[in-house]
């Protein structure tokens, strides 16, 4: 049970963790509060304090891990010169971070689909997120000469298609392992651009 005094973004984040097991565990539709209830050792007045209702804490679960996902694809490429060496690190920072974070990205990738429109939009919003980082860091690549110009908006999307897919298979199946992801889908994706190692 939460306690007056306690630091609601403490109790936001027991509740976001527990929220994050229960689905993980037994799908959006399966889920009920009280289940996150009990994990949280929280009450439902601290759930719908923070979220009014299951979608929205569905929702800022999804925000959580694109949040995390941009936050790691950033600490990446701060440590490259600009061009293809920061394209090539927030692409392994992308994969790896899925990598690490299974259960999340199960929540994202797999569970998010077929919700209704309000999930769709959702996951529409942080793909676009993302294809839009992935286009900035192909635009300095070709600003500093590593690569020809290409249409960076497509190759961006086409590459976040690619992503989606083989991680999408791993999220289910746990195969192929991602150091063989990595060591098979970075190459390609980095070719497709014209840049080889």
């Amino acid at each position: 049970m939460t306690m007056p005094n306690e630091d609601p973004n403490s109790t936001k984040g027991r509740i976001l963790d527990a929220a994050l097991t229960i689905f993980a565990r037994k799908g959006y539709h399966d889920t009920r509060l009280d289940e996150i209830v009990e994990e949280s050792e929280t009450s439902k007045g601290s759930i719908y304090f923070h979220f009014p209702n299951k979608e929205r804490l569905f929702l800022a679960l999804v925000d959580q891990f694109a949040d995390l996902l941009e936050r790691r694809v950033e600490e990446a490429i701060a440590q490259e010169a600009q061009g293809i060496l920061r394209v090539r690190a927030a692409l392994a920072a992308c994969l790896d971070t899925f990598g690490k974070y299974r259960r999340p990205a199960k929540i994202l990738l797999v569970q998010a689909v077929g919700l209704g429109a309000t999930f769709e939009n959702k996951r529409n919003a942080v793909n676009d997120r993302f294809a839009q980082l992935i286009e900035g860091y192909l635009q300095e690549a070709i600003d500093v000469g590593d690569i020809a110009p290409v249409d960076t908006e497509i190759v961006a999307h086409a590459w976040m298609g690619a992503i989606y897919n083989v991680v999408i298979r791993w999220v289910y199946t746990g195969e192929p392992d991602p150091e063989r992801i990595m060591g098979g889908l970075l190459p390609l994706l980095l070719k497709s651009v014209g840049y080889e190692d």
